[in-house]
């Protein structure tokens, strides 16, 4: 974000070789291994209204999974099934590996003098392997036999970005992101629950709407949209 604050409009890629203090949502660690992905972009954001560049994130998403299928040679045309397109999106900006983690994105914004908005996306991807602590709950590339490395994940992200970016068109074109997320999100129509904070909706996760908020169908038929919250799935769902 210095770089945007000294005047660089992007798009603007810095990775690094070892991360050691990297921030997750809600200010969480997110420590990276040697051989793992720890890349930021600066990405223009001038004239982007605030309600639609809060969708960027499922851009930076559909990118990442895309980039990774790519990059490992999974998913072909027309095959949904698990082995064929194993990286799931969760919302909001988590990609799973089975049912682990593997990747975290994390978006920053911010006002500038003059009234520039300028945005950061970090990514972390476990390309070598998991940070020591949470080996029963991540996922590493090469823990799954995928040979791609840490250049060769960033490369397919960078020309997948841009793609994504191009196609979204400022939010103009999120419709068409949504759908696309959608087709590699995790859980969808299973059970679902969602700590918000002041409390746990538990339901069926229905879909995103076109805010990028998360849908839950209650069992009482009424229908709850969150903004924000720590999602879990399946059984996690009705012990959450």
């Amino acid at each position: 974000m210095a770089l945007a604050r000294a005047g660089e409009v992007g798009p603007l890629w810095i990775a690094a070789r070892r991360q050691e203090a990297g921030r997750g949502r809600r200010g969480n660690v997110w420590d990276s291994v040697p051989g793992n992905l720890a890349a930021s972009v600066l990405w223009p954001a001038a004239g982007i209204e605030p309600e639609r560049l809060a969708t960027l994130g499922f851009v930076a998403g559909v990118a990442l999974a895309e980039a990774l299928e790519e990059a490992c040679g999974t998913g072909p045309g027309g095959d949904d099934s698990e082995a064929a397109r194993p990286f799931r999106l969760k919302w909001p900006n988590d990609v799973l590996l089975g049912s682990a983690k593997l990747a975290g994105i994390l978006l920053e914004a911010e006002t500038l003098p003059g009234g520039r908005r300028a945005v950061v996306i970090g990514f972390g991807v476990n390309v070598a392997g998991v940070p020591e602590g949470v080996a029963d709950r991540a996922a590493a590339l090469s823990g799954a036999g995928f040979a791609a490395d840490a250049e060769t994940v960033l490369q397919h992200l960078s020309d997948r970005l841009a793609a994504a970016a191009r196609a979204w068109d400022g939010g103009r074109g999120f419709a068409g992101i949504r759908g696309r997320w959608l087709a590699r999100a995790a859980g969808l129509g299973g059970p679902i629950a969602v700590e918000t904070g002041t409390a746990t909706l538990r339901g069926r996760f229905e879909e995103i709407d076109e805010g990028g908020r998360l849908v839950i169908l209650a069992p009482d038929g009424t229908r709850h949209t969150v903004t924000a919250g720590e999602v879990h799935f399946g059984t996690a769902a009705t012990a959450a």
